[in-house]
C-alpha cells in the first residue's frame, strides 16, 4: 500500500518534467536572444515572426546559400543569395515594397538589407531570429511548393538553436 508522500510524490512526477523541459526551453530562448543582440546594429529594423501575419505584404528575399535554400525556405521567397548577391539579382523588386530578408540566424540578411537600402530600397526588415526562430514559432516552411519540416542550420553548432523541425547541416 503507498503512502501519502509516495501517492503526492507520484503526482508531482509530470509537473516537475514540465518545470525542467519548460526553464531549458526559456534558458535556450534567453540564450538564444543574447546571442542576436550581438549579431544585429541596433539601427537596422526587425520584424519577429510573429509581427508577420502575411508573407504576402513584402517581397521576400533569402540570402542564404543555394544548397540552404534548397532545403527549405519561406513561402514564395526569391533566392539571392550572399557570397554571390549582386543588385543584379534584385532588379524585378520594387524599391518602393517592402522587403522582407532572411536567412539562418539573421546576421547575412542584416547584411543584405543594409546593400539594399543603400541602393535606394526604402522599407526592408530583417526577419528576427532568421529561419531558425521562424520555424521555433510553429510558421511554415517550404521546400519548392511543398511544407516541409526541414531546416538547413548552416551547422551543428548553429543546429542547437532549432527546436522544432528536422536539422540539416
Amino acid at each position: 500500500m503507498k503512502s501519502f508522500l509516495d501517492k503526492y510524490i507520484i503526482a508531482l512526477i509530470p509537473l516537475l518534467v514540465f518545470f525542467i523541459f519548460s526553464s531549458q526551453v526559456e534558458a535556450q530562448s534567453i540564450a538564444f536572444k543574447a546571442l542576436l543582440s550581438t549579431l544585429y546594429d541596433a539601427d537596422f529594423p526587425v520584424l519577429k515572426p510573429s509581427q508577420v501575419s502575411d508573407l504576402s505584404n513584402f517581397q521576400v528575399l533569402d540570402t542564404r546559400e543555394k544548397d540552404e535554400f534548397e532545403v527549405s525556405h519561406l513561402k514564395n521567397a526569391m533566392w539571392v543569395g550572399y557570397d554571390t548577391f549582386t543588385l543584379k539579382n534584385v532588379a524585378s523588386l520594387d524599391e518602393s515594397k517592402p522587403v522582407l530578408v532572411y536567412c539562418t540566424v539573421g546576421a547575412r540578411s542584416q547584411d543584405i538589407g543594409k546593400k539594399l537600402k543603400e541602393a535606394g530600397y526604402t522599407e526592408v526588415y530583417n526577419l528576427y531570429g532568421g529561419l531558425i526562430e521562424w520555424v521555433n514559432e510553429g510558421k511554415p516552411i517550404f521546400q519548392g511548393d511543398f511544407p516541409t519540416k526541414k531546416v538547413h542550420t548552416y551547422s551543428k553548432s548553429w543546429g542547437i538553436w532549432l527546436n522544432k523541425g528536422e536539422k540539416v547541416y
